[in-house]
């Protein structure tokens, strides 16, 4: 029996394609002015982690060679670790104003309902 293929899920027809248990997350912009009034400078605003899953890979192997699946899939919002990941240059999607980053499954921390 042949070995069948799995194509990763995606949200948006995207350059980047998420290898093994990684995923492309699109980052959610803090806003820019808090309630007070206090408008926050791009210099002085720390990056965010909370993003929107547009990418899924297959899945890791496991020691046997089996896939195990992901556990978040296109769509989920979801809450990452402050120092994981790798950002995206900006461009790559067409857009410049949104930030992307490639995570590992383990980096995801939780998903928001």
């Amino acid at each position: 029996m042949p070995a069948t293929k799995t194509a990763p899920k995606t949200l948006t027809a995207s350059k980047v394609v998420p290898l093994g248990d990684r995923i492309v997350v699109k980052q959610t912009r803090q806003d820019e002015v808090r309630a007070s009034g206090l408008v926050i400078p791009d210099t002085a605003r720390e990056k965010p982690q909370l993003g929107e899953v547009l990418s899924v890979g297959p899945g890791r192997l496991d020691d046997n060679g089996k896939r195990v699946p992901v556990d978040v899939k296109v769509g989920d919002r979801v809450l990452y670790a402050k120092y994981s990941g790798q950002e995206i240059p900006r461009g790559v999607f067409g857009d410049t104003d949104d930030e992307y980053m490639v995570l590992k499954e383990s980096d995801i921390l939780a998903k928001l309902a």
